[in-house]
């Protein structure tokens, strides 16, 4: 199975590089799955429902999003009735919406999409492992799950890491974000499971995390308050991973990173037919 995962989509120039890139890519590797990080794709802040729509209609199969998800109250009343649409999985009992997904491909495989939360330097919510856990005992990668996909929002590297381990040979990919920077460690893990620390944000990296430099600048050097953070509006650069998983075991084979346009070095995998 092909599958890509593409990092947090910020702002306008985020939304913009999946609209220019997610539909060629989706030929070019001849993806099967998708799954997109939307959680700062409305004005740098939340997601909308037309936002999500329009990242279906370029070729996502699935949304993911992070600690930014309510910040667009009205997906608080949307996110119930879209099933591709997950917020954090280990969000407090009640919480609407859901933090695990079961897809299926064009060619029949089942995708399972797993979204935990870290907490370190984040919200303190529930125990993502313990969250996680639950999440699999319903799923044996290979048997009952084609791939099993996990996006780990988090701040910390080690916390991330520490999770992959953990989850290694029973899931198919384990990669992070949130941090808004592109890690140079992806790679397959000793029992299979593909792994990278943060995918990056697709968006415009002359910026601060996404973010124009002045008042993200201001905020740092005076202490003080510099008005409302806003996207940077330049060329964006399209992050995400490429990971290809056998057929059989569900194992990952390999992951490559993915840059497109802007202001990073590009990369991509070679075309497949």
């Amino acid at each position: 199975m092909n599958i890509l995962i593409v990092g947090d989509v910020v702002g306008k120039a985020g939304r913009e590089a999946v609209m220019e890139y997610l539909p060629g890519l989706r030929e070019q590797l001849a993806l099967d799955f998708v799954v997109v990080n939307g959680e700062n794709a409305a004005h740098g802040f939340g997601i909308t429902d037309r936002i999500c729509q329009s990242f279906y209609q370029a070729g996502a199969d699935v949304i993911t999003t992070g600690n930014h998800v309510w910040d667009q109250r009205d997906i608080i009343n949307y996110i119930g009735s879209d099933p591709k649409l997950l917020r954090p999985l280990n969000f407090p009992e009640g919480t609407p919406g859901r933090g695990v997904g079961e897809f299926e491909t064009a060619t029949g495989s089942k995708v399972v999409v797993i979204h935990p939360m870290c907490r370190l330097f984040m919200d303190p919510l529930d125990d993502p492992f313990v969250g996680v856990e639950a999440a699999l005992e319903n799923y044996i990668l290979g048997s009952n799950a084609g791939a099993i996909l996990v996006d780990v929002h988090g701040e910390a590297t080690s916390e991330k890491q520490a999770i992959a381990h953990v989850l290694d040979g029973r899931v198919s990919a384990v990669v992070g974000t949130h941090t808004h920077v592109p890690t140079a460690d992806h790679h397959v893990l000793p029992g299979g499971t593909a792994y990278m620390s943060d995918l990056g944000m697709t968006g415009d990296y002359d910026s601060v995390i996404g973010m124009k430099k002045k008042a993200a600048i201001g905020r740092f050097i005076t202490k003080m308050p510099q008005g409302r953070l806003e996207p940077a509006e330049g060329h964006a650069t399209f992050c995400a991973a490429f990971i290809e998983t056998d057929d059989t075991t569900g194992h990952a084979r390999r992951i490559e990173p993915v840059r497109l346009g802007g202001r990073l070095s590009a990369s991509k995998p070679a075309e497949r037919r």
